[in-house]
């Protein structure tokens, strides 16, 4: 169930609902207190009367029901502090467009090498390390990740997803190339995805990063950010230096390419071959965000205040009435005539 955002629709039928409290309240008690009258003496002993506090349990019941009746319709409209994950709350979650290259060059080995090991890494093995690496400096309890895989065409694999186990199990050598027909590789078409993926979204809260070993693009016709993407990120893999040799050609990191397509998308360009992406890079993924509104903050407290004083009141008004309530008690009086 959706639970909507306090307006000031929601806030003037919390005061109506603990209006219609209040009133029901004062009826009741002027008829619990007509009928107390007619057994007074029975309740009260030979004076029929109660103990002068008394007199305060009636308007303290009312305003407690009152009291708690505004707080829990109040609360009902409130925004909980865990957002929907189908809209984003003003200052909430951001989001994260992975554009994953799966041409069959990125299964070449000149990723470098494992950490103490020999063995060397595919570039895919290499963008994989780097990613993860990212996930461990930002806040992944406000970011929904969705990675976009491109090779001749490009495809949604996962969206606004902020299960970390499914990331890695689609970045751990998971073949997506078959999901594509053979050929050449179209970055291009990894990037219209990625924007046809955020259109919808808030302005100013997405990262788009795209991990590839370079591609031809053509000198027009990128398509155009939308409002949702603020930061553009191009991780380029594969040694930039001495190339590899698949299908008859040299295959090696375009990095001039790489470099002139995050210029034309207004974004930065990082060689991730062998250092990871920058901490200061990541500063829009890595700030915790405040997930409500901080405006219903006083509200909030405001009304569970109100619903645990008023519960508290009409816990202990029964208690206090039941033993205190009246100078006399017939049954107290006597178990002590017993004792004398």
């Amino acid at each position: 169930m959706n639970i909507p955002d306090i307006t000031t629709d929601a806030a003037a039928l919390a005061l109506w609902v603990a209006l219609g409290t209040g009133v029901f309240a004062v009826l009741a008690e002027g008829w619990h207190s007509r009928r107390t009258r007619r057994v007074a003496r029975l309740a009260f002993g030979p004076l029929g009367q109660a103990r002068l506090w008394t007199r305060l349990a009636p308007p303290l019941r009312v305003l407690a029901l009152t009291a708690m009746a505004w707080g829990l319709v109040t609360l009902f409209f409130i925004r909980p502090r865990v957002a929907s994950y189908d809209k984003i709350p003003d200052g909430g979650y951001r989001h994260l467009i992975i554009a994953w290259d799966v041409s069959p060059s990125m299964q070449l080995d000149d990723g470098g090498f494992d950490s103490g090991k020999q063995k060397k890494r595919t570039r895919a093995q290499r963008g994989a390390k780097v990613l993860l690496s990212l996930f461990e400096r930002i806040a992944l309890d406000q970011v929904r990740i969705s990675i976009v895989a491109f090779f001749t065409g490009a495809k949604p694999v996962v969206v606004d997803t902020y299960d970390l186990n499914v990331v890695k199990n689609i970045l751990d050598d998971l073949p997506l190339d078959m999901a594509f027909d053979p050929g050449k590789t179209s970055l291009i078409d990894g990037i219209e995805e990625s924007v046809r993926l955020a259109k919808g979204w808030e302005p100013g809260s997405t990262t788009l990063l795209i991990v590839s070993d370079g591609d031809t693009v053509p000198d027009t016709g990128l398509p155009r950010l939308p409002p949702s993407i603020n930061k553009v990120l191009v991780a380029g893999v594969g040694d930039p230096r001495r190339g590899v040799f698949i299908d008859g050609h040299m295959s090696r990191q375009n990095a001039r390419v790489l470099r002139q397509l995050a210029k034309r998308l207004g974004g930065e360009y990082v060689d991730v071959n062998d250092v990871q992406i920058p901490t200061a890079q990541l500063a829009e993924l890595a700030g915790v965000r405040n997930l409500v509104d901080p405006g219903e903050k006083g509200r909030r407290e405001l009304a569970l205040g109100c619903v645990a004083t008023g519960a508290g009141l009409l816990a202990l008004l029964p208690v206090g009435l039941a033993f205190f309530g009246s100078p006399w008690q017939s049954g107290r009086s006597r178990r002590a005539k017993e004792a004398q």
